[in-house]
């Protein structure tokens, strides 16, 4: 089904420049990278996380998406939703809605409570979707990755294109 492994860039991905990578550079099944810079996430005024512990989920033709260990989180802002999405590498995720106080998010993130072997470094640790909160990397805003269902955090050093944009089903 997957043309693209991460093994060869296609022909219509763009050229990386300096410090910048391409998603089609990115390994099929998906790679596990620790990452120091500092993540923040906010939904309105409120942090929800702060962490230089993040791990980046690096996929053949999708931005990363960073995975907040739970320590960093503020949990108790978050309730359990009745969405549930099953991944073929990572398994069974729970998405969480935003509550605190007046303010409700639906579905702002999910996590892999008890992930597939391969993914158990990412156990507990939350995502969000930039669509849906303020994600930064340091101090740049991420933009969300087009297609709705997908959860990747588009900065500037990721060029594409991308899943999720118009054109990319087949991918």
């Amino acid at each position: 089904m997957w043309q693209f492994r991460g093994q060869q860039r296609p022909a219509f991905a763009l050229e990386p420049g300096p410090d910048q990578e391409s998603v089609w550079d990115y390994p099929r099944p998906p790679a596990l990278v620790p990452d120091p810079r500092r993540v923040t996430v906010r939904y309105r005024d409120q942090l929800v996380a702060d962490t230089t512990a993040a791990v980046r989920i690096l996929e053949t033709a999708s931005p990363p998406t960073f995975y907040i260990p739970p320590g960093d989180v503020r949990q108790e802002w978050l309730q359990p939703s009745r969405h549930h999405t099953y991944c073929e590498w990572k398994g069974a995720a729970t998405y969480w809605s935003f509550v605190h106080g007046k303010l409700r998010g639906d579905d702002i993130g999910w996590s892999y409570p008890s992930p597939n072997e391969t993914f158990a470094g990412i156990a507990g640790y939350f995502s969000f979707y930039p669509s849906r909160a303020e994600c930064y990397v340091d101090d740049e805003r991420v933009r969300a990755q087009l297609g709705g269902f997908y959860g990747g955090w588009v900065t500037d050093e990721i060029v594409g294109p991308y899943k999720g944009e118009p054109g990319t089903g087949g991918w």
